[in-house]
């Protein structure tokens, strides 16, 4: 009787430190941020120091959002938009004109996912 209960047991240990590594494994899973509805729209004209915004996801740090068109910096605006996310608003350089200039976004989300995105523009003489 006894080495049935201690058998029962052992099984007992083993079969619940099996769930609490498939449990403890699956909440480490990263969920990058994620960005959308991009204005100006991709590959659109626009004049030099045209201002553009998009939408980055609930999960995104704003504090890490980094926004370049051709290396150079750009100056954000960002404000909470309801459970959808944030609103990132920005102005292209005075510098740039007539060329296509990529605005590449840098950010990081919860448990030190990083993401990035952006959209293609032509920016006029």
């Amino acid at each position: 009787m006894k080495l049935k209960f201690y058998v029962f047991f052992i099984l007992l240990l083993v079969s619940s430190n099996l769930w609490a590594y498939g449990s403890s494994s699956s909440s480490k899973s990263c969920t990058k941020p994620e960005f959308s509805q991009f204005i100006p729209a991709e590959n659109s004209t626009i004049a030099a120091g045209a201002s553009f915004s998009f939408l980055a996801s609930a999960n995104t740090y704003p504090t890490t959002i980094k926004v370049t068109v051709k290396g150079l910096p750009v100056e954000l605006s960002i404000t909470p938009k309801d459970a959808a996310g944030f609103l990132v608003k920005g102005t292209l350089p005075k510098s740039l004109h007539d060329d296509f200039a990529r605005i590449s976004i840098n950010a990081e989300g919860q448990k030190n996912c990083k993401g990035d995105g952006g959209w293609l523009v032509n920016i006029a003489k």
